[in-house]
């Protein structure tokens, strides 16, 4: 386990990564790219996963003055507009580094060239200390992988961004276009077929394996995004799947794995104006109570090798437009609860995680 001072935290969260890192606290951006998703366009589907609302997973993007997060408008701000929109809600003492998040829709799902210039954009901010790209595995072709390749070569240094030493961060301060971080989100949300077929995933596992592996060739770090309460999965296939994920993807033709630098774990969320939504309402499935719900959070942890990189354990959908777990909505309620248990049961991340490899 490296020594890094988790904050008072029984995990290791991203805030801490960041302070170990810069030395300070990281405000994240969430912008909107304006992109679509196979699953939307009719290239796989026209719905949408089950569980996605309008906003495409991108509800915290930054909006436009009086925009509704429950409407069907997409942001027509520019991304450097928008990460400018952004800096302006942070109060000036707060902190003068952000990370920028490509959160709505699928963010490597378009033309190579428009990708390669918003990526950009953010990452020609001097503010800015790097990007975070959420997307689908299967969306990761030739031309945007070459894209990726040239912008971490010419953005992110040696250490790609991750489990840098001071000599690397020395290195790459002296030129300030080269200290900068690429990660990869890849939206997995479960490991079993038969929910990734309700949820409408429409890509095998396979997929997901592939597209490490691809990451793990350009030396990106990526984070995977797991939801925990899917509907008919029981708690042992959700522990499967987080234990799935931390143990990683073995590299080809080789013994060694690559393993994730980052996780999240997402409780599912019933919004509004999804197929979600209409199956809660028939009582087809019932969302997790809160106890329940981090029980499992704190079982998950600790299986999670400490080295891994917690980016989020719980989730907190639009209150206009969330319909279940209401409880949720009380994001800070929620974390001090899970803090508490956590403390109350001397739980720590990786308690158990040596005893699985």
């Amino acid at each position: 386990m490296s020594n890094v001072n988790w904050l008072d935290k029984p995990y290791y969260s991203l805030n801490a990564y960041f302070k170990h890192v810069y030395g300070q606290k990281i405000y994240k951006i969430a912008v909107d790219a304006g992109l679509s998703c196979p699953n939307r366009d009719g290239s796989l589907d026209t719905r949408g996963c089950i569980f996605c609302s309008k906003g495409g997973s991108g509800d915290f993007a930054v909006k436009l003055d009086g925009q509704d997060e429950c409407c069907d408008t997409r942001a027509v701000l520019s991304v450097k507009e928008q990460i400018a929109q952004g800096k302006a809600k942070f109060n000036k003492d707060a902190g003068d580094k952000f990370v920028i998040y490509f959160q709505a829709f699928t963010n490597t799902y378009g033309n190579p060239e428009y990708l390669k210039r918003i990526w950009t954009e953010a990452l020609e901010e001097e503010s800015v200390v790097g990007i975070s790209i959420a997307t689908r595995p299967d969306c990761l072709g030739e031309e945007v992988i070459e894209v990726l390749r040239e912008l971490q070569k010419k953005y992110c240094g040696a250490c790609g961004g991750v489990d840098c030493d001071e000599d690397d961060h020395r290195e790459t301060k002296e030129n300030s276009s080269r200290s900068k971080f690429i990660w990869i989100e890849l939206g997995l949300q479960t490991i079993h077929d038969k929910t990734a077929e309700y949820i409408r995933r429409h890509y095998p596992l396979s997929e997901y394996e592939e597209a490490v592996r691809k990451l793990h060739k350009l030396n990106i770090p990526y984070i995977t995004h797991i939801i925990l309460g899917l509907p008919g999965e029981t708690k042992e296939e959700m522990l499967e799947t987080v234990f799935y994920v931390e143990q990683g993807v073995f590299e080809q033709d080789s013994h060694s794995k690559i393993k994730p630098f980052g996780m999240k774990l997402q409780l599912l969320h019933v919004l509004e104006n999804t197929d979600l939504a209409e199956d809660y309402r028939q009582g087809k499935f019932k969302t997790m109570e809160m106890d329940e719900y981090l029980d499992l959070v704190i079982e998950a942890l600790q299986k999670i090798n400490p080295d891994i990189v917690i980016h989020r354990v719980t989730g907190d959908g639009p209150k206009k437009i969330l319909i279940s777990p209401t409880w949720s909505g009380n994001k800070k309620q929620v974390l001090n609860t899970l803090h508490k248990k956590m403390r109350d049961m001397d739980a720590r991340q990786g308690d158990y995680s040596i005893m699985l490899y």
